[in-house]
């Protein structure tokens, strides 16, 4: 059973910055594309970054590229975003997915994001004075 388990998030002041994890187990990450995503109260769910499972190439959608940073660690099966400079607008719920037909990302940062068979459960972000 594959289980999907983020952590990092919290409340920081405009500016600060937070690292998430994601940690998959029951699936290996080694070859597969894994994404974060968010959804702000009111919105619909946005993917933020992705990276692809075998070449590790990254993506960033514009609203957070140069800010946040995607990364994984194959042997601990752990992704991570390192976000950097965060304003308001990116209080959100933050989600990893995965998905065991899904070598690239494709599509997956930006509005209309395509379907990921594993999700967490999701770890707020809150970004305020």
């Amino acid at each position: 059973q594959v289980h999907v388990v983020e952590s990092g998030g919290g409340l920081v002041q405009p500016g600060g910055s937070l690292r998430l994890s994601c940690e998959v187990s029951g699936f290996s990450l080694d070859y597969y594309a894994i994404g974060w995503f968010r959804q702000a109260p009111g919105k619909e769910r946005e993917g933020v970054s992705c990276i692809d499972g075998s070449n590790g190439r990254t993506y960033y959608a514009p609203s957070v590229k140069g800010r946040f940073t995607i990364s994984r660690d194959n042997a601990e099966n752990t992704v991570y975003l390192q976000m950097n400079s965060l304003q308001p607008e990116d209080t959100a719920v933050y989600y990893c997915a995965t998905d065991s037909r899904r070598y690239y990302c494709s599509g997956s940062v930006g509005a209309r994001i395509p379907p990921y068979d594993y999700w967490g459960q999701g770890t707020q972000v809150t970004v305020s004075s």
